[in-house]
């Protein structure tokens, strides 16, 4: 296992609700990400078993034509089934940081690569990831999301607000905006005058709090904004449902 978080970092995290760790992940293992997203989403390969890929709302309804396959993606998603995305699940200094964090025994949630192209819309609206897992304690449940290609204020970066994971749960509701991606829900009544812009390079990776208030505004640039990201939870979780261990979607990562 890669080196652990520092007593600093740990604190650091626990009082804004995010940690930023540059150049977690190397550029070769990059490479590896984004050629497989490009041959999956270009047809060049198969989708592993549960994979999906969602084309962005504006594609879906006529307003753009996309350049090419990939300039039409809004994410893929399942990559569980997967060895070569999903290896970023196992990656052993992400593993590492997420143990100081949550403890030694770890199940990963969810995973995703998200895409944001030129020529889209694409914002996602500032909102807490805790309402798409019905598990406790939030302290025991942490988001990463590493940038697999510049992700800058023009390109659309993730901003959050600091110290807003101390808020608790809020509403939240569907944007009123012309083209909202699916599943895309904001917090109600939002003052995002705190809001702080996080611009990462490739590898340079956000290990953020599930209650932690977060989006992403458009892509006005010219290139592609990527990011490989997945969820994780301590074995110390629990859910009102039955065992939330035997999704079919959740794997034993340590």
């Amino acid at each position: 296992m890669g080196m652990r978080l520092t007593a600093e970092q740990i604190e650091a995290y626990f009082e804004h609700g995010y940690l930023l760790l540059p150049g977690l992940i190397d550029t070769d293992e990059l490479a590896r990400y984004n050629e497989r997203f490009e041959s999956i989403v270009a047809g060049r390969e198969a989708l592993a078993p549960g994979m999906k890929i969602m084309q962005d709302v504006m594609v879906v309804k006529g307003a753009v034509q996309p350049a090419t396959p990939t300039h039409g993606v809004n994410k893929v998603l399942c990559l569980e089934e997967d060895p070569t995305l999903f290896a970023f699940a196992h990656h052993s200094g992400l593993v590492a940081a997420v143990a100081s964090i949550i403890g030694r025994e770890i199940y990963s949630l969810s995973s995703n690569v998200f895409n944001k192209p030129p020529g889209v819309d694409g914002k996602h609206p500032m909102h807490q990831d805790l309402r798409y897992f019905k598990l406790s304690p939030a302290d025991k449940i942490i988001g990463v999301w590493t940038a697999m290609l510049p992700a800058l204020r023009e390109t659309g970066c993730l901003s959050v607000i600091p110290g807003s994971h101390k808020r608790g749960p809020l509403e939240h509701e569907n944007p009123d905006w012309e083209f909202v991606n699916y599943g895309f829900y904001g917090v109600r009544d939002l003052d995002i005058s705190q809001r702080v812009h996080v611009e990462m390079q490739p590898g340079d990776t956000l290990l953020f709090h599930p209650l932690l208030i977060h989006g992403s505004g458009s892509n006005k640039g010219e290139d592609f904004r990527r990011a490989i990201s997945v969820h994780f939870a301590s074995d110390e979780c629990e859910s009102p449902d039955k065992d939330w261990r035997n999704n079919p979607f959740t794997r034993r990562i340590a």
